[in-house]
């Protein structure tokens, strides 16, 4: 909890207001460490033999929807009802509006896929709070770039704010034939 008053910490509480932090809010790791790490992820995620914790990460490939440009990113992967999605609140998911191929490593195979974006609030909500779920509480904030104010699962109007208010949309990614 933040506190807003014009009195320091020592001073007096008359008048003072309290503003709640949100349920439900993005923590990625630094940058930094993201650059060193994404590469090493990478490699080890082609090889076949990758342990249980490397099958909560995959690579997406894809092109630019405009530019053309290709793009490799280490992301989370996320199971749920035999289905792997992704969760993002950066612009690079745009490129999946409508449907667009990919080829994803993951698990130490490369798979033809195609990533449909799902931008529906109400979806993305319940998508992450049911994945949130399956992981448990400390599960949840390591593997999916999210952290929780309080130690239980948020609640789905909790995860409805946190999609509106960062943007968040998740692309559910399926084999091609």
């Amino acid at each position: 909890m933040r506190l807003l008053s014009a009195f320091d910490s020592d001073g007096p509480t008359v008048g003072v207001m309290t503003e709640q932090s949100p349920a439900v809010y993005p923590a990625h790791p630094p940058e930094a460490i993201l650059r060193v790490v994404s590469p090493i992820l990478g490699f080890l995620l082609r090889t076949p033999v990758t342990g249980s914790a490397l099958k909560a990460f995959l690579v997406l490939r894809f092109k630019g929807r405009k530019t053309g440009r290709q793009f490799a990113l280490t992301l989370s992967a996320h199971r749920l009802d035999n289905d792997l999605y992704v969760l993002s609140g950066t612009a690079w998911r745009l490129n999946f509006r409508g449907g667009a191929p990919a080829e994803v490593v993951h698990a130490g195979k490369t798979t033809a896929m195609r990533g449909e974006l799902i931008e529906d609030t109400a979806v993305v909500a319940d998508l992450t709070r049911r994945l949130a779920e399956s992981y448990g509480v400390k599960g949840a904030q390591r593997v999916m770039g999210l952290k929780f104010r309080d130690p239980r699962i948020p609640t789905l109007e909790e995860f409805t704010e946190a999609v509106e208010t960062n943007r968040l949309a998740a692309i559910r990614l399926t084999p091609t034939q």
